[in-house]
């Protein structure tokens, strides 16, 4: 097999390898040797590193468990979805948005991107292949990552490094709630929201104030339904834009020139002088200020595109937290109960990644995150290496893919010289024979 080779010839020296790699292929049905690194995840995250590591001659693989790139924004996204960031923040390594799309482009646009961004750089994810297991074999010093197929066929991938680019968004997250069973109505997470139009004249209640819940919530009101949104915590919501220009492209070029206290006690001043006092509306804000808040915990502020308003005009009702579901109603913590006919759960996304990366050491058991904290996250121990766990969006997920290509490529050097002395050894033997 051509992957025995390839491995041979770097693992020569190892008197425990063949014996090794031949109990390995007898136990398994299909194994490749990836002479580059096995990238998982055909998201943004995935497609930008693998251009830029093409852009530094080292091919790679992708394994990717749906049918398409980008899934969670082409198959769990609503239609009124736009980014909440200017394009410019939001562009991949090597190649930036055509210029005729708008400041926010729409979700179909950020797909024709992504799309015409895979074709530019040849990229070709292996499709509805499932990684149930990843673990670096220290015998071998691979990566040995197990796929799944459609019909359960199993693929082992045999890789000096390998790329977790799954994300932050893997899984939904859905919460517990009293009495869920009970409850008659339609109960569904955002990740399987469309549009409000099949809510139309439907008393709607929309767990989560995050931007996700946020614009949900307007898009229902647009389709003439209810909602009501359940406000668990406090939240920051600051103006999509202000003083004629994008709040977070300001606070960036604000960053550059004065601490970050400054900026936040800046943005909040403009926001309520744009905005008013959110607490008056249910929307308590946290004692941290937006930046600071969100390079502590990762939570990101609302930037708001007209929830606002219909909150203010009481279109929107704000609720306190869920106590129990009834069969056709909520009781909310406060003591009142509401009839609702849907509940829809803006509850946010996870990482699944210690559900098959058998490493304990990089990324946290806990909640699949890197241990180590922004931007030193993406590097780990033994070729392992993370993409778009930095909870800073695009913008930290070509960083991250910057960082990894530049990384392997050094190593990719490294080896080839290895492999050149190696054979010209070979041949220098054969020669002399």
């Amino acid at each position: 097999m051509d992957y025995l080779s390839e491995i041979e010839g770097k693992q020569a020296h190892d008197p425990m390898f063949l014996e090794k790699m031949k109990e390995s292929s007898s136990s398994s049905s299909s194994c490749l040797c990836v002479p580059g690194p096995v990238i998982v995840g055909a998201g943004p995250s995935g497609l930008a590193t693998a251009a830029c590591l093409k852009e530094k001659g080292v091919p790679s693989v992708i394994l990717e468990r749906s049918n398409c790139i980008a899934s969670l924004w082409q198959l769990k996204t609503y239609d009124r979805l736009r980014l909440h960031l200017p394009k410019q923040f939001c562009e991949l390594p090597l190649m930036g948005f055509p210029t005729g799309f708008p400041t926010y482009p729409s979700k179909q646009q950020f797909v024709d991107y992504l799309e015409a961004y895979a074709r530019k750089f040849d990229i070709k994810p292996r499709f509805n292949e499932t990684v149930s297991q990843a673990e670096y074999d220290p015998t071998l010093g691979f990566w040995r990552v197990t796929s799944v197929g459609v019909k359960g066929k199993e693929m082992e991938y045999v890789c000096r490094w390998l790329v977790v680019a799954t994300g932050e968004n893997a899984e939904a997250m859905m919460p517990e709630m009293e009495g869920m069973g009970e409850f008659s109505g339609d109960i569904r997470h955002t990740s399987l929201y469309k549009s409000g139009g099949e809510f139309r004249g439907k008393r709607v209640l929309v767990v989560g104030c995050g931007n996700s819940g946020m614009e949900v919530c307007l898009d229902l009101c647009n389709h003439n339904a209810r909602p009501s949104l359940v406000v668990r915590d406090t939240v920051h919501v600051l103006p999509q834009e202000m003083l004629g220009t994008s709040t977070f492209g300001l606070s960036m070029w604000l960053l550059k020139w004065f601490p970050l206290r400054l900026v936040d006690r800046f943005l909040l001043i403009v926001s309520w002088l744009m905005l008013g006092d959110t607490a008056r509306f249910g929307l308590a804000r946290p004692h941290l200020g937006p930046l600071q808040l969100k390079n502590l915990s990762g939570k990101t502020p609302v930037l708001d595109v007209g929830t606002l308003a219909k909150i203010k005009r009481g279109d929107i009702k704000v609720r306190p937290s869920i106590k129990s579901l009834k069969r056709h109603a909520v009781e909310f913590v406060d003591g009142t109960t509401e009839n609702f006919d849907a509940i829809i759960l803006a509850t946010g996304y996870k990482s699944n990644v210690p559900s098959w990366l058998k490493e304990k050491v990089m990324f946290s058991e806990k909640d699949g995150y890197p241990r180590r904290p922004f931007p030193n996250g993406w590097k780990g121990e033994n070729g392992l290496y993370a993409v778009g766990f930095t909870k800073r969006g695009l913008l930290g997920t070509s960083m991250d893919a910057i960082r990894i290509a530049e990384d392997i490529q050094r190593c990719w050097k490294e080896e080839a010289k290895h492999r050149l002395a190696f054979t010209n050894s070979l041949l220098h033997r054969s020669s002399s024979l």
